[in-house]
């Protein structure tokens, strides 16, 4: 579940975002959280578990007229291989909806992965038979 970062999940966010290489280091780390608390069309979400109710994720994005740029995407090793990104991102292009989700350098390949895995599942339920 998509949650909103308060001043609260300050350090949760900030161990999370830590596993993303570019922000290993704590003055950047410190200096990229101050960043998206500076605009309000910056923002960080968390990703809450349903099963074990832990904040396992972080999510940063910027959000445009027409596009919301993902920035930064952390997720906690124990969760990585349960397609948590593309859940994540299920839930913010809802949230944000029409709008469309793009990606920075970084994160594009993820981003390109995930609107085509979309693409294929519906793709894959508009093909199926008609049950008379």
């Amino acid at each position: 579940m998509l949650v909103e970062y308060k001043s609260d999940y300050q350090k949760i966010a900030m161990g999370l975002l830590s596993f993303v290489p570019d922000l290993k280091d704590t003055q950047r780390l410190i200096s990229e959280m101050e960043w998206y608390q500076k605009e309000d069309s910056r923002r960080l979400f968390l990703w809450r578990s349903q099963e074990t109710n832990d904040l396992v994720a972080v999510i940063g994005i910027e959000e445009e007229d027409a596009v919301v740029l993902m920035r930064h995407i952390a997720i906690n090793p124990s969760y990585r291989n349960e397609k948590l990104s593309f859940k994540i991102l299920d839930a913010v292009s809802e949230q944000f909806a029409p709008k469309k989700i793009s990606g920075t350098l970084e994160t594009v390949s993820l981003v390109t992965k995930w609107q085509q895995e979309s693409a294929r599942l519906k793709q894959d339920n508009s093909a199926s038979p008609i049950k008379e």
